[in-house]
């Protein structure tokens, strides 16, 4: 399945059958993935007048209820609206869907109690390339994310430079592997999302920020083509699930 896109003077082939798909997925489990102090997500069967609705409890059909938080559960995808008075749709503000993407590998650095994610980083790894998106791994890069509770930790984050520096790159969207591009615990000044979506000056209303992705160290560090996929959540964010094509040729 090889699909050319046209993409403003040139044409990349992609194989459409050979997906890298970038998403944690939302479980039932204790073991899920998790952020921001709250409770495990549910999915379990609806009970209407005492009968569970499922299959193994001799219904016809499956027929379960979801309960999770998209910030707090896995991967997702988010707008300007995640931090401001105005809701603004994730729904209504992704329209394009697929992007030129650079993936690249970062070792944090240590900052007094910290470990962050510098602008001196993303301008070495990115140098004078011109991307739609940014992937960024960080090390170490073990199957860990998967399951990993981040509550209280104090994870890495960007520095409010580094977030301006994609800004100023014109980079559209942002893809980590964390559960936040700020630190857990800043004072709600958010510096590093304010910065992203130049919450100062013109709002970047179709610019997105992917947090909770996972990027297997099969895939190599360089230009893909990205499907940011999500579902139509009337929402600031939505569960999405980011999809890398390699770049054939």
């Amino acid at each position: 399945m090889i699909a050319t896109i046209q993409y403003k003077s040139r044409k990349l082939k992609i194989d459409l059958s050979l997906p890298l798909d970038l998403s944690i997925p939302i479980t039932g489990k204790s073991t899920n993935v998790n952020a921001w102090y709250l409770d495990p997500p549910k999915i379990t069967p609806e009970v209407m007048d005492g009968e569970i609705i499922s299959v193994a409890n001799g219904a016809v059909v499956n027929f379960n209820t979801i309960s999770f938080n998209p910030h707090s559960h896995g991967t997702h995808t988010e707008t300007v609206g995640h931090i401001t008075e105005e809701m603004y749709s994730i729904n209504q503000h992704l329209k394009q869907f697929f992007f030129l993407a650079e993936v690249v590998t970062v070792a944090p650095e240590k900052l007094g109690d910290d470990y962050v994610i510098s602008r001196k980083q993303l301008q070495f790894a990115l140098g004078n390339k011109k991307r739609d998106a940014i992937v960024i791994r960080t090390m170490p890069n073990t199957r860990e994310k998967f399951s990993r509770q981040y509550s209280n930790t104090n994870p890495t984050y960007l520095l409010e430079d580094a977030a301006d520096y994609l800004k100023n790159k014109d980079i559209k969207h942002l893809l980590i592997d964390l559960p936040s591009v700020d630190k857990e615990q800043d004072g709600g000044d958010l510096l590093a999302h304010n910065a992203f979506w130049n919450t100062s000056g013109k709002l970047r209303l179709d610019a997105t920020i992917t947090e909770f992705i996972y990027v297997s160290n099969k895939i190599k560090d360089g230009k893909y083509m990205l499907n940011l996929q999500i579902a139509p959540f009337e929402n600031d964010a939505s569960p999405s699930k980011p999809i890398l094509y390699k770049i054939i040729g």
